[in-house]
């Protein structure tokens, strides 16, 4: 569980079949492996990963199949120079951002992103290619002053498309120069979670509907029985 509060950048300087070694930006050294453990761990660009091996400057860990299909892993190309780095949350801290779990739900990308006098302004939507994946995984969930982790980072949504195609979020200078938002270039790709509360509470709901109507297909006959005709 983390908080989608970034503590440092770390750069990706191998990725071999599912083994992916990071190494910690150098001025940011000490606030992620000053107490690293074999065994933590510690969401990249918010995936959550497990220290394997740890380095003199960074650590090693195993990706699954699954992370690098649903994930921006492996299409660097297309991605910030730097990934977001934050420890497990610990029991009595400080919880300034929201409940990340560090499953990554779908892959979006910068569409434009602009400055104004209190944040930055940017803009996310559905990459090429990624609509099912989108309309499955993300836009369901995507809610006006909701919260979003892009990047691993806990974002408020400000505005979000009718059809769910896009949204928006204001990021404040210091979010915005201490994580690796700063070096997106429109059209590279992000890493979304939604919130899981909203999950539960779809899930919850939806059980909810189909105990008490539990037809699969809906007639003209169900709708008048209940009173819809």
């Amino acid at each position: 569980m983390f908080t989608g509060l970034i503590e440092s950048l770390g750069i990706i300087t191998s990725q071999e079949k599912n083994h992916l070694e990071i190494s910690v930006a150098q001025g940011d050294r000490s606030v992620i492996l000053s107490d690293l453990a074999i065994g933590d761990s510690v969401a990249v660009d918010g995936i959550c990963l497990t220290v394997e091996t740890i380095l003199d400057r960074g650590f090693i860990a195993t990706v699954s199949p699954e992370t690098v299909e649903r994930t921006n892993l492996g299409k660097h190309h297309s991605t910030a120079q730097y990934v977001n780095l934050e420890t497990s949350l610990r029991v009595g801290s400080k919880i300034g951002g929201h409940f990340v779990t560090g499953h990554i739900d779908g892959i979006g990308c910068l569409i434009e992103s602009s400055i104004s006098a209190t944040s930055w302004e940017m803009c996310f939507g559905q990459p090429p290619g990624q609509e099912a994946q989108w309309q499955q995984y993300v836009a369901p969930y995507l809610v006006t002053k909701g919260s979003i982790a892009v990047n691993g980072i806990s974002l408020t949504v400000a505005e979000c498309a009718v059809d769910s195609s896009w949204f928006k979020v204001a990021v404040i200078p210091h979010t915005y120069q201490e994580t690796n938002l700063s070096h997106l270039k429109s059209g590279d790709l992000v890493n979304l979670e939604s919130d899981i509360l909203g999950k539960y509470v779809e899930r919850l709901l939806g059980e909810r509907v189909k105990s008490h109507y539990p037809q699969e297909n809906v007639s003209l006959s169900f709708l008048a029985e209940n009173g819809y005709v």
